[in-house]
């Protein structure tokens, strides 16, 4: 197992040889009135063609806070690798100061004292500047979204994403691929493909579930910098596993390893001499995919909300991992040459919205797509105490406080909420409104359902979703993080097989040990089979927090985590 001293040793080398990064200053500024617009943007223009990244943005017009991961958990040959380091580890791996821009943007510790000085990030109309400042210096530079875009936001849900489409097709997106896309339905996604959206939708491993054939474009071919490139789409793996199939009936997904190795020999045979993935795979699961398929320049890995200041070297394959949520914007420089890449230079460009200013074009369109929600919008419910997230392996505080809504309103003893990664945070002493719970909670499938459920069955549950969380095979881990539990403890030992991870569970309210046999009463929300019943999960928070008037989320210890 390579060492974190080697790993940082390993990286250096490969910058050396083979690109640069521009993370340095913005890394070394000490206070917020330190950073400029200039100084974030400032970018050594290298070679001849340009890749600008956003993925995860999950449907984020406006800033937000957003807490980067305590928990990040590697399993097999992913162990001790990034992106499973957080925190101090984190910064010394990268050499980042403690207290500077990048310790906020980047890791968790005292994230509500950061917030304070560096304020929010992301924003749309934030996002459009940077992009438009890279446009000023790589007029041809090719604009990659990696999905998760059309989905996560009250104005999202109540305008079946077409805010999210009327934004990206103004920030002059090339090219998309998907994931929660397909949550608003078949019909709708196809409406938006065929009618509305101004670039090309890629997924060369969605296949007709009958036919066996492919749905989508694989790739498309662009000319840019006098170099053809091909931009190869790989939307998410596992949609019919960990989201409802009966929403996109008749496609068949798959990560389809051969099909990626057929479809790049395809496109260097149609002339690319650049290949990119535009990826929702998630990091793992492109790390190994860039090992065993060749001829891949550049993986733009998305759906795990990783943010990386560095690219990832695996072979010849350069993995660049941009963030979530409309925080970062990553910048990719290659010198391309003779039909092959010769350098890579790379900036992860943090969207600090106080330094950053609005593009007017694109801030005129956000406000006219909320202005029939505004009041809606910033109503306030209440207030909190505690800095709420979600991000990490477990006891996200936002889902715990999901949790305890779900318990009081629906009357039940055991709550689960599901292990998403989307969602912005809260920092201590902000307002609740009705837009931050639906920041948590927007989604196509939100019923709140009241379920009997033996002791027995939820241990096959958590099993499972531990399995397909830590596999030490990244080809079977599909995504998200623990199931969240709400009156219930339980140990976890993450080097155990399937089966064999999950013990201890313990009734909170008794302390008792959980009765295989016993029924007890569930409540959860986000269940995949279709004709759910019971309320919209906001709803139930909202009476929640309504009723709590200032929320305190006391942190979690039911989980006790051993083997890592």
């Amino acid at each position: 197992m390579i060492s974190r001293r080697d790993f940082l040793q390993v990286g250096m080398a490969a910058a050396a040889l083979y690109g640069t990064s521009g993370f340095g200053k913005w890394g070394r500024l000490a206070a917020q009135q330190q950073l400029t617009q200039d100084e974030l943007l400032q970018f050594d223009t290298t070679g001849n063609l340009t890749l600008i990244h956003v993925t995860d943005i999950h449907a984020q017009l406006k800033p937000v806070w957003f807490r980067e991961p305590e928990w990040n958990i590697g399993v097999g040959e992913a162990e001790g690798l990034v992106p499973h380091i957080t925190g101090a580890d984190f910064r010394r791996l990268y050499g980042i100061e403690d207290g500077s821009a990048a310790h906020y943007a980047l890791s968790y510790n005292d994230f509500a004292a950061l917030a304070g000085s560096y304020g929010k990030v992301g924003g749309l109309d934030r996002v459009a500047t940077v992009i438009n400042a890279i446009r000023a210096d790589r007029p041809d530079a090719l604009l990659l979204d990696g999905g998760d875009t059309w989905q996560g936001s009250l104005t999202a849900l109540r305008t079946n994403g077409q805010d999210m489409v009327n934004a990206m097709n103004l920030l002059g997106v090339d090219a998309m691929t998907a994931h929660w896309e397909f949550t608003l339905g078949i019909d709708r996604v196809t409406e938006i493909i065929e009618n509305e959206l101004n670039f090309p939708f890629l997924g060369a491993n969605i296949f007709d579930a009958e036919w066996d054939e492919p749905v989508y474009e694989p790739y498309s071919m662009f000319e840019r910098g006098g170099t053809q490139v091909a931009v190869i789409g790989q939307a998410f793996p596992y949609m019919p596993i960990a989201n409802p199939g009966w929403m996109f009936p008749g496609l068949s997904f798959g990560i389809r390893e051969e099909r990626m190795a057929e479809v790049v020999a395809e496109a260097r045979g149609a002339g690319a001499e650049v290949v990119v993935v535009l990826s929702h795979n998630g990091f793992d699961v492109d790390r190994k995919m860039a090992r065993n398929v060749p001829g891949i320049d550049v993986i733009l890995t998305g759906h795990t909300h990783d943010a990386l200041p560095e690219p990832v070297l695996v072979g010849q394959t350069h993995l660049i991992a941009s963030g979530s949520h409309g925080k970062f914007v990553s910048r990719i420089d290659l010198d391309v040459a003779d039909g092959a890449v010769r350098e890579v230079k790379h900036k992860l460009i943090p969207v600090f919205s106080d330094v950053i200013a609005p593009d007017p074009e694109m801030a005129a369109l956000i406000e006219a797509e909320r202005a029939p929600y505004e009041a809606e919008l910033t109503e306030v419910i209440g207030q909190t105490e505690s800095t709420l997230f979600r991000r990490g392996n477990f006891n996200g505080t936002w889902d715990d406080l999901i949790c305890d809504a779900l318990l009081s309103e629906r009357e039940a003893e055991i709550a689960l909420s599901p292990g998403f990664r989307w969602g912005a945070s809260l920092i201590p002493g902000a307002d609740i409104t009705r837009e931050d719970i639906y920041n948590a909670t927007a989604m196509s499938y939100p019923n709140a359902y009241r379920i009997e459920m033996t002791g027995e069955m939820l241990h096959i549950v958590l099993e499972d979703v531990a399995d397909n969380l830590f596999n030490p095979d990244p080809y079977f881990q599909q995504g998200g993080d623990m199931v969240r539990v709400g009156g219930l403890g339980y140990r976890i030992d993450i080097g155990k097989p399937q089966g064999e991870r999950i013990t201890n569970m313990t009734l909170l309210a008794t302390g008792e040990p959980l009765d295989a046999a016993r029924s007890y009463v569930i409540a959860g929300w986000a269940s995949v089979n279709e004709g759910t019943e019971g309320p919209p999960i906001w709803d139930v928070v909202e009476s929640h927090v309504r009723k709590l008037g200032t929320v305190t989320v006391e942190p979690n210890t039911s989980v006790e985590v051993v083997g890592v």
